[in-house]
């Protein structure tokens, strides 16, 4: 059989094999994928929110040009107020930037050590969490400890615990999902317990020092450690499908921030001016430089396109985790990125 047969023939089978595999993606993701790109932000937003979405915001800071802000649908579908752009969200994950930051601060200081076990830090932890003795704080801030992520417990969803007490007992004595080093695996419990650990090393809350190393520096004064701080009219709406719950009263223990305050911080975490003498470095070896976001209501999603020297933060207000809005917020995000692209 001649190459030309041969490529034929492959050809045809990708083809056969791409159209079958389209039968088990939600045709609402591929419709998403392929419409003719819009001109604007805006106009995606607006796309956005018909495919589902109650509200939405995305801020953009490119390089040379003043921050652009969008929006569009409900800040509280209930209320009938529309989405705007300056609201408090529920940033999710992207907390454990921050976190990662006050650890670097804290590790130049000599205040931590990267190469401490957990052991050594939590002795009352050590029998309760497998390979305690060999996992590191730098394993930890990196997700390659093996500690259980507590959300993956089968009960967590079912009876939901009431304080970090109760959520850490999600993640103890239970075998490790690997040895430490040896893997990665995304788990919150590692950042749970980098925050408890902040909290004994200083004596007072790491939400404080957070504002007082990062936030004030920055000038960032619509970032906040809890709901506790914030006027609950300020904070968007979250929304679960198939469920009338407003998630923003639920407390979770993570930021809240406007998209703009996330995108002056992601700023300066890339160009380095969040950091001291030595910390850049330090953090470079630990931790990544963007971050998404996702509990019950609230997806973020926060990134630096450094060819563009362009930031880029998009909230959405509306959340299934067993449907597929985080792949249609990914794909509204990456046709957001190339309007601004083709733009630019």
């Amino acid at each position: 059989m001649k190459k030309k047969q041969i490529k034929r023939i492959l050809r045809i089978v990708f083809i056969i094999a791409s159209i079958g595999s389209l039968y088990f993606v939600p045709w609402i993701l591929v419709r998403a994928w392929i419409m003719p790109l819009p001109d604007t932000v805006q106009e995606q937003l607006n796309e956005g929110i018909n495919y589902g979405f109650d509200g939405m915001i995305v801020y953009v800071d490119e390089a040379g040009k003043p921050p652009e802000f969008y929006a569009a649908g409900w800040h509280d579908r209930k209320k009938k107020i529309p989405a705007y752009p300056q609201a408090l969200f529920k940033i999710a994950s992207i907390t454990k930037l921050y976190i990662a930051v006050a650890t670097t601060k804290l590790v130049e200081e000599g205040r931590l050590s990267l190469d401490k076990t957990l052991a050594e830090y939590f002795p009352e932890l050590a029998e309760r969490i497998e390979y305690s003795d060999k996992i590191t704080l730098r394993m930890m801030v990196q997700h390659r400890s093996g500690i259980p992520n507590f959300v993956d417990h089968p009960d967590y969803w079912i009876n939901p615990p009431k304080n970090r007490l109760e959520t850490l007992e999600y993640a103890l004595d239970l075998p490790a999902d690997f040895e430490p080093g040896e893997d990665y695996g995304y788990s919150n419990t590692n950042y749970m317990l980098i925050e408890d650990l902040i909290d004994k090393t200083l004596g007072y809350p790491h939400q404080q020092y957070i504002k007082e190393r990062i936030l004030t520096p920055l000038g960032l004064k619509h970032t906040f450690g809890s709901i506790s701080e914030v006027n609950m009219d300020d904070v968007m709406s979250g929304y679960y499908v198939g469920l009338e719950t407003d998630f923003k009263y639920e407390v979770t223990g993570l930021m809240l921030a406007t998209a703009e305050d996330v995108g002056i911080f992601l700023r300066a975490l890339n160009d380095g001016s969040v950091f001291n003498k030595g910390e850049q470095e330090i953090y470079s070896s630990i931790y990544v430089y963007e971050h998404t976001g996702l509990i019950p209501g609230y997806q973020s999603i926060a990134k630096y396109y450094k060819d563009m020297d362009m930031v880029v933060i998009q909230f959405n207000n509306t959340t299934n985790f067993n449907g597929y809005d985080w792949n249609l917020a990914e794909i509204i995000y990456g046709r957001i990125v190339k309007i601004l692209k083709k733009n630019s």
